[in-house]
């Protein structure tokens, strides 16, 4: 079972809304989920991230991937350092 930490797309048509969610490859984007892991919101200014560190360090450490843009999300919330999401 591969699993993947990427973002699950929310909210009406032009607002959108993501939630950071772990989810096996090849499950649908918007479909069946493990784990709500945060949530990031562009619309606001700055955009608003809230992840819960505690609970992507478990994924991480199971062995789960995190896509590019929940890397970078990652690393602007600064929940995560950087040697934490290479490995």
């Amino acid at each position: 079972m591969a699993v993947k930490i990427r973002l699950a797309r929310h909210g009406a048509k032009k607002r959108p809304f993501y939630r950071i969610v772990a989810a096996q490859n090849e499950a649908p984007r918007d479909g069946r989920f493990l784990e709500v892991l945060g949530t990031y919101n562009p619309l606001t200014e700055p955009a608003t991230i809230e992840i819960k560190a505690d609970r992507v360090k478990d994924w991480l450490g199971r062995g789960a991937q995190p896509s590019d843009t929940v890397r970078s999300l990652l690393r602007k919330s600064g929940a995560l350092s950087e040697a934490s999401l290479e490995a």
